[in-house]
């Protein structure tokens, strides 16, 4: 059947794995499609010009929501009912709690989950409790979820400190030339670290104010319990031996010192609280800083403990009889990518367009302060975050998305912005040639052997998908002033090209995200689309589409073995790869052509399209990510530049 076919079905027909296909209004054309799908994105247009949809995490952060409330004695009894409705409705059916929609059990969200209900009201004998325990104590029991939590457990008197690694105050005050040093690990580890060095310093005991406590989730009593830590290589042995040390020496720290270091932490993260926003933007984060706060002595009323308690209430999301807390928001990424669709698919003047972009173009970040001057201190600032506030962690790829819309629009009207963006992404390249998403040359591997770091996500050194997104950045602004940028950049590339012609993605999912990112730079960098290693891309992408005409690619891509699992078709997914396709070149192709008829089909009466699936990792193997909004202007943007291919003369 072919693109041009138009398609319609029941009402009540849903797609396995929650495609959730409705009943279409009328039959869609492409054209259709893309007049339907345009009209869906700007009915969801914000009054002030910008985007924004969920951002969806595991059951982590609802059950952590919970945990803060109990540990401050701050208990909201009907949010925490709702919350746990949500908590209820995630649960896999064997009993447990995933880290993404249809992933296995994970061993330390289901803890989480399951104290959270305990300490919402849930009776331990109710079926659904003891089905968690169950799996819980058959994975080894509480005593192995990870230090994140054993920490948790620790506020809360579950478990002894030493089961969690040794980090006190003192940290802070560390030279720059030593081995650990808080710039030596990416922004998301350094505002969560920091606060929570008061809290491991002081250990506090959380206020729980009904007393309700875990011991059943534990195969060994856990005061008996000696196999906290688990080691991977001999230097996580090594470094888990000073640890121990340290904690043995602690005793020996002056009392001035110690004080002195938690007044260093308290200035380190009240200077970069970020107003109403919240620390880095991020809940882990915000949840330490409010937890320091109290245990500090701030008053419930005190100006700076309402903020941070008001920057993770904006954070909650209420549906019906549920609720839920997202990890962040996401407004310039949605509202960059949304631009990126009408682009695409309308006239640059469009009103509503100008109107989102000027709200791009008002959140430049230029002369704020920020952690990355420190390893770039003479560098001007042009770069953007990802939240409504994040200003000291401006990031890469959004700054390259912002910075590629503007472009688009209108490179003579936005050129200010851009030479700024242009400048600042091009300086915060890494020796390697690549880029990070907001750190210079973060690649002290080591560290990622802590006791701290059992989650493997201390650093943010470059990525293949960051990378492409900055190439093409450069090359629209200015290829020539940048030459020697791109060349490096693209040298990277191909080195972290896969065996089988593919690309890593570290922010989304997975492979197909990765070759995407890279393919749609390299065709705005002009790069020979006919070379033998891009057509090794462009071959795997083809290699990997499904019978049905569309892509998909699950989370567990990221576990060993790493490589791309079969997968049902997902909207965004398809996108990436009908983009990927079409920046190489095989606009006209067979494949393309099923693709895209795959969107047709799929689309709802909207003019939208859904699915269950998790988008992307926030850290693989570790967190995970639903972003509401890749189903709205992803599919858009790829069937606009499909249909605008089909018009266009051939070659």
């Amino acid at each position: 059947m072919s693109w041009q076919a138009s398609h319609s079905v029941s009402e009540d027909a849903v797609m396995p794995g929650g495609t959730g296909e409705v009943r279409q209004l009328r039959p869609y054309t492409l054209e259709d499609s893309v007049l339907a799908a345009r009209e869906g994105l700007l009915r969801e247009q914000q009054p002030d010009g910008h985007w924004v949809y969920e951002l969806e995490a595991d059951c982590t952060i609802p059950a952590e929501y919970i945990l803060m409330n109990h540990f401050l004695g701050e208990v909201d009894e009907e949010l925490e009912r709702r919350i746990a409705v949500y908590l209820r409705r995630h649960q896999m059916e064997e009993g447990g709690w995933p880290l993404f929609h249809g992933g296995d059990f994970d061993l330390s969200c289901s803890v989480k989950a399951y104290y959270a209900l305990k300490l919402v009201g849930d009776d331990p004998r109710a079926p659904h409790m003891v089905r968690a325990r169950n799996l819980i104590l058959n994975h080894g029991g509480a005593a192995h979820a990870n230090v994140f939590t054993r920490i948790t457990l620790a506020l809360f008197e579950q478990v002894p400190w030493r089961a969690t690694p040794f980090i006190p105050a003192e940290v802070i005050l560390l030279p720059k030339w030593f081995p650990f040093h808080i710039s030596k690990v990416a922004y998301w580890s350094r505002t969560v670290m920091v606060p929570l060095f008061v809290l491991t310093t002081l250990k506090p005991k959380a206020a729980n104010p009904r007393g309700v406590d875990i011991r059943e989730l534990f195969v060994t009593p856990p005061e008996e319990e000696q196999n906290y830590f688990r080691f991977t290589s001999t230097l996580s042995r090594a470094f888990y031996f000073l640890d121990r040390a340290g904690t043995l020496l602690e005793k020996l720290v002056p009392a001035f010192l110690r004080r002195y270091a938690i007044r260093r932490c308290e200035k380190w993260f009240i200077e970069r609280m970020n107003e109403n926003h919240g620390i880095g933007g991020i809940f882990p984060a915000m949840v330490n800083v409010l937890e320091s706060l109290a245990v500090l002595g701030y008053p419930p009323d005190h100006p700076l403990r309402r903020q941070a308690r008001e920057a993770i209430e904006r954070l909650l999301v209420e549906n019906g009889d549920e609720a839920y807390c997202q990890p962040c928001v996401s407004p310039v990424w949605d509202t960059a990518l949304a631009a990126q669709a009408l682009l695409e698919s309308g006239p640059a003047d469009d009103p509503a367009l100008r109107k989102g972009l000027q709200w791009l173009r008002d959140r430049q970040l230029r002369d704020e302060p920020g952690d990355w001057r420190e390893a770039c201190p003479g560098l001007e600032g042009g770069g953007w975050a990802f939240q409504y506030s994040n200003y000291f962690y401006p990031d890469l790829d959004d700054t390259s998305m912002v910075g590629w819309a503007l472009h688009r629009a209108s490179p003579q009207e936005h050129a200010d912005a851009l030479r700024r963006a242009a400048a600042w992404t091009a300086g915060m390249q890494s020796k390697n040639g690549g880029f990070g998403s907001f750190e210079v040359d973060n690649t002290q591997y080591y560290l990622n052997a802590i006791p701290f770091a059992d989650h493997g996500a201390l650093l943010d050194p470059p990525t293949a998908d960051v990378t492409g997104r900055c190439i093409a950045l450069l090359s629209l602004v200015d290829r020539e002033a940048y030459a020697d940028n791109i060349e490096r950049a693209i040298a990277f590339l191909r080195q972290e090209q896969e065996e089988d012609g593919s690309w890593f993605g570290r922010w989304g999912t997975n492979y197909i995200y990765g070759t995407w990112s890279v393919l749609t730079a390299l065709e705005v960098a002009g790069v020979d689309m006919s070379a033998g290693w891009v057509r090794r891309a462009v071959e795997w992408l083809l290699e990997v589409q499904n019978e049905d005409g569309g892509w998909g690619e699950g989370n567990d891509s990221y576990y060993p073995p790493r490589h791309r699992r079969p997968h049902r078709s997902t909207p965004y997914q398809t996108a990436w790869a009908l983009l990927g396709l079409m920046a190489a070149g095989e606009g006209r192709s067979g494949a393309v052509q099923r693709g895209a008829d795959w969107l047709i089909r799929h689309q709802r009466g909207d003019g939208l399209w859904r699915d269950e699936s998790f988008t992307a990792p926030g850290f693989p193997r570790v967190f995970y990510l639903k972003y509401h909004g890749y189903n709205r202007y992803f599919p858009l943007w790829a069937l606009a530049r499909f249909r605008r291919l089909q018009t266009a003369p051939a070659g």
